[in-house]
């Protein structure tokens, strides 16, 4: 019930956004990301673990996390001027636009990955999908930003909107470890990664809100390249 509360909340998005309610989709998004926590939390504390609560919750996640945040992008890529030089306008759909969808492919890809990866069981091998949904969800908030209006223009710029495509696409099915955000004791050595993500996102909700979200998720990305990074560095000395 909780899982299908995740793709629900990812379906209304959808149609959200399909409106023209960037923020309220966003919105819906978080609601979904929190089912997905509480899904997991719930299997875990009622020892419910099945095939089928598995399979679902990656099948709600491809929408939440996948199709939802594609339909994100699309919108802010077709909200550019048809006199864009990449832009190329058939019939008044802007073909540029529909390079959104590939962060949903790539999201199916990651998920599908993930159930046959025996690997990922403390840790994720790739981008997780719902991180790259939050950071999609959180950018009409940052545009929704008073103290970040200057971002408006980087943000809805079509070079930029194709980077994030092009960059989580690639982050997704790579080969990046990326640490898990589940904490399984106090102990400061075990987590300490964690801690310095968590320091940082104080400071940033603090001073920025939830607009705060793409920097909190782009400073995860970069701690956990630096720490691949030098665990590889280690490794071939």
């Amino acid at each position: 019930m909780i899982t299908c509360c995740n793709l629900l909340s990812g379906c209304i998005s959808i149609v959200l956004i399909c409106n023209g309610y960037a923020l309220a989709a966003g919105i819906m998004i978080f609601m979904a990301a929190v089912f997905d926590f509480f899904d997991g939390f719930a299997a875990r504390l009622l020892k419910a673990y099945s095939p089928l609560g598995a399979q679902l919750d990656s099948l709600s996640d491809v929408v939440s996390f996948g199709v939802a945040p594609s339909f994100i992008i699309y919108y802010y890529l077709n909200q550019q001027p048809t006199a864009d030089s990449l832009n190329i306008d058939i019939s008044g759909f802007n073909l540029v636009a529909f390079a959104a969808f590939f962060l949903a492919i790539f999201a199916a890809l990651r998920l599908a990955k993930f159930n046959i990866d025996d690997r990922q069981t403390t840790s994720f091998i790739g981008l997780p999908t719902p991180a790259m949904g939050l950071f999609v969800a959180s950018l009409p908030f940052t545009l929704n930003n008073d103290h970040l209006t200057f971002m408006g223009n980087i943000i809805t710029n079509t070079y930029f909107l194709l980077a994030i495509i092009i960059t989580f696409s690639f982050l997704m099915v790579s080969e990046i470890p990326f640490f898990s955000l589940k904490i399984k004791n106090l102990r400061f050595k075990e987590n300490i990664y964690l801690y310095i993500l968590a320091a940082f996102a104080v400071v940033a909700f603090s001073l920025l809100g939830f607009a705060a979200i793409p920097f909190v998720m782009i400073f995860y990305i970069v701690e956990a390249c630096v720490i691949s990074r030098n665990v590889a560095s280690s490794q071939a000395r």
